[in-house]
């Protein structure tokens, strides 16, 4: 296997054979994110996601999910990624479900006809970088969209049967605006129906334009108190059925998982739990993130 540049995927694909058909991100203007600010977006030849397919095929005897890296790997044109998952479907003709992260720009340039056929081949279960449902955060992420543009986007996904895990960033909106945060990006989750809710934490990267901003008082970090707190409204305010909140990111100060609506005074009582255990004095600062 050649993999070019530092390799991401979620945590839940820590089982899963990654295939690289991008280097980089596409967007690569993330204000928090300095993961591919080392390397420049390039598509991998297909001759070699061929030959990698098949040295993957000698690692996986069996592979019923297969997750593509890098960055946002739906970028690709729907030619392209319908051409990668029949080859995948040929060597690994079990698999039933390709991966990826996607942008919400991503899933724009495709049309109906390209999310359709995408689905019909196999690709069906996106990562999404929605980060907040509120503009005010989008923005000072640079995320490239606003909370109109990824509803619209998602609902579309919904309609061709592309589900989605929704990414989200807790403290991105920073000091003081935590809890109107939860609020605005809970009824966006409640609008948008994610398959799967995953939780990180904003971490300040050296180099990155959100870390200048704090530097030259422009952004005001939160507390890991107002964070925690910030999480336990989302949660509260969620109206979900049937959907999973994993809150596990190594980034998060309290690990939390469970099962909507059912799981949602277990989950909160674990975050009151970790405030009792770090204590006031500790939470009222915020805490250095040092990896993803």
């Amino acid at each position: 296997m050649q993999y070019e540049g530092t390799t991401y995927r979620p945590p839940p694909e820590a089982d899963t054979p990654l295939l690289q058909v991008t280097v980089g991100c596409a967007h690569n203007h993330c204000s928090f994110c300095a993961m591919y600010r080392d390397v420049r977006f390039r598509r991998i030849p297909m001759t070699q996601i061929e030959t990698d397919l098949q040295e993957l095929r000698g690692i996986y005897k069996q592979a019923e999910r297969i997750f593509l890296v890098n960055g946002d790997a739906f970028v690709l044109k729907a030619d392209a990624l319908k051409e990668i998952a029949g080859k995948v479907r040929t060597v690994f003709p079990e698999c039933r479900t390709i991966s990826m992260y996607a942008s919400i720009r991503n899933i724009k340039a495709k049309s109906d006809q390209d999310l359709e056929a995408l689905r019909a081949a196999g690709i069906d279960d996106l990562y999404v970088g929605v980060e907040s449902g509120w503009d005010d955060v989008l923005a000072r992420l640079n995320k490239g969209h606003t909370v109109a543009e990824a509803k619209h986007q998602l609902d579309r996904l919904n309609r061709f049967g592309i589900n989605h895990i929704a990414n989200l960033m807790l403290g991105a909106a920073g000091r003081g605006k935590g809890q109107e945060n939860a609020r605005r990006t809970a009824t966006f989750l409640n609008e948008t129906g994610p398959g799967l809710i995953w939780v990180g934490t904003l971490a300040l990267f050296e180099g990155t334009e959100l870390q200048a901003d704090m530097q030259q008082g422009m952004f005001v970090a939160a507390t890991e108190r107002e964070i925690l707190e910030e999480e336990k409204t989302l949660i509260n305010h969620l109206e979900l059925e049937d959907v999973t909140l994993y809150g596990v990111h190594p980034t998060n100060t309290v690990r939390i998982s469970g099962k909507l609506p059912q799981d949602k005074h277990k989950m909160t009582a674990a975050i009151d739990r970790g405030i009792q255990h770090y204590g006031e004095e500790a939470l009222s600062t915020a805490f250095a993130r040092t990896s993803l």
